[in-house]
Order: C-alpha cells, then sequence, then structure tokens
C-alpha cells in the first residue's frame, strides 16, 4: 500500500456542499445555528450560497475544509454535543469551474429544449 506524504498538496480549488446537522438540542429548530455557521461563513470571505439543504463553499481546498470544521466548533463551543455533516466535495485538475459555471451550464441546455 503507498504510504501518503505531507509533501503531497491538496487541490488547489474545490466546491464542497455541506449540510451541518446539530443533534441534542433543546429544540426542533436549528435556525439559530445555521445563522451562526453563515455568519462565519460570511466572514470566511469565501464564495457560497446557502440553500434549504446546506451550504455550497468554494474556494481553496484547505481554507474550505477548514471552515466546515469551524463551524463545528462555533457550534460545539455553545453546547451542542453532536454534530453529523454531509459533504461533498469536487475538484477538478483541467480548469477552475464555479458552482455558478456549472448551474450556467445547464440552464443554457434546458433552453434549447
Amino acid at each position: 500500500m503507498a504510504e501518503i506524504s505531507s509533501s503531497i498538496p491538496t487541490p488547489p480549488h474545490c466546491t464542497a456542499d455541506f449540510c451541518l446537522i446539530p443533534i441534542g438540542t433543546s429544540s426542533p429548530s436549528v435556525s439559530a445555528q445555521i445563522a451562526d455557521v453563515q455568519r462565519l461563513i460570511e466572514k470566511s470571505g469565501l464564495k457560497y450560497v446557502m440553500h434549504s439543504a446546506g451550504t455550497t463553499l468554494e474556494g481553496p481546498w484547505d481554507r474550505v475544509h477548514q471552515v466546515i470544521g469551524q463551524a463545528h466548533t462555533i457550534l460545539h463551543r455553545q453546547g451542542v454535543v453532536r454534530i453529523q455533516s454531509d459533504i461533498r466535495v469536487g475538484s477538478r485538475t483541467d480548469k477552475e469551474q464555479s458552482f455558478e459555471d456549472k448551474v450556467n451550464k445547464v440552464r443554457e441546455l434546458l433552453k434549447n429544449d
């Protein structure tokens, strides 16, 4: 099995869609916690879009993953003992493509229907 070296860099750019789920809060509503996460994301400077089932982040691989980790830390510091996150990450080496580019490409194709 190949050994993983710390000298192997991470991809320079990625898009990550994540859904952070606080578990065991005193209310079934988690909108206050999600608002705190959105404030963190806004301050991060990363390009993002919030949607009904999570948030899509775009930027350098290490920074995107750092912000997701910081979102966990913020909520843990508020007393949320358990957090589950679903994360889907994409990267490309042939070109840098934004999440807007991907959506616009499909919309362009749909215009031809």
